[in-house]
């Protein structure tokens, strides 16, 4: 059996140690590297209680730099938005597949990581959110969007989350802009008052970010029609064991890739690549 040699940066966030204790416990994974400033210089085992998948000490660095410094095949990253796209092009150009768990990145930055990464011949995998029910929240609601013309786009997180709108709501929407533009009555830049209360437009549909107290990860999307209305919401309650078991699935096939390649859904066949 081929073992895959694992970096995970942000090591010590929620993901970070589920990822830890995962990878630790499988047959074909090896944790090789971690980073997270808070913890630099300590070892994984002390931190976190997890030792590496051979037994020997892994030591955390405070920068993605200097954790590529020992060989690894994949890098996991559940960082910052502000973060992320340095640490996937360092790896990128290191010849080092890369699975993105972070939020934040654009479609411009995506692009420009499928230049990076085709050019060393590496796949980089991205999801919105690696958790199984938000994927076929994704399917459900490409499949009403066939036959509903108007819909508009919440997602849901804690206080403190910095980016808005969600990767998972970005990807909703990106899903769905391939279906159709969905159905306005009254244009955005016609609205009387504040324009702002109508959310963000993206992929020709209507976002809107609640940042909140007892609040995870939560999508919902409302489709709507004359007398009638549909709405599909994904509720993460965990803010670790929903995403654990997506992140590795991705970790095992993304040396399969060339390229960017994003959504779970892609991976369970439940979609093309985006």
């Amino acid at each position: 059996m081929t073992t895959t040699r694992v970096c995970v940066a942000g090591i010590t966030g929620k993901v970070g140690r589920g990822l830890a204790r995962a990878i630790a416990s499988s047959g074909d994974l090896e944790l090789v590297g971690a980073v997270a400033r808070s913890a630099a210089g300590r070892t994984v085992e002390d931190a976190l209680g997890v030792a590496g998948g051979t037994g020997a000490p892994v030591r955390i660095t405070g920068t993605v730099g200097e954790a590529l410094a020992t060989p690894c095949d994949v890098l996991v990253d559940y960082t910052r938005a502000d973060a992320v796209r340095a640490h996937v092009l360092a790896a990128v150009e290191r010849g080092v597949h890369v699975v993105v768990g972070t939020s934040g990145l654009s479609d411009g930055d995506y692009h420009a990581i499928d230049e990076a990464a085709r050019a060393s011949g590496v796949g980089v995998f991205a999801a919105g959110n690696f958790a199984i029910t938000a994927v076929l929240l994704a399917d459900f609601a490409e499949r009403a969007a066939k036959h509903l013309p108007s819909w508009e786009i919440v997602d849901y997180a804690y206080e403190a989350k910095p980016d808005a709108p969600s990767g998972t709501a970005r990807e909703l929407a990106s899903r769905l802009e391939r279906v159709r533009a969905p159905h306005l009555a009254r244009p955005v830049g016609e609205t009387l008052g504040e324009r702002a209360a109508r959310g963000a437009t993206l992929g020709g549909a209507q976002l809107h970010s609640v940042r909140l107290p007892g609040f995870v990860s939560s999508v919902e999307v409302c489709f709507g029609l004359p007398g009638e209305r549909l709405t599909l919401r994904h509720d993460s309650v965990d803010p670790t064991a929903p995403y654990v078991g997506g992140t590795l699935l991705a970790v095992r096939r993304v040396r399969e890739l060339r390229g960017v390649v994003r959504g779970l859904g892609t991976l369970l066949g439940l979609d093309r690549p985006a």
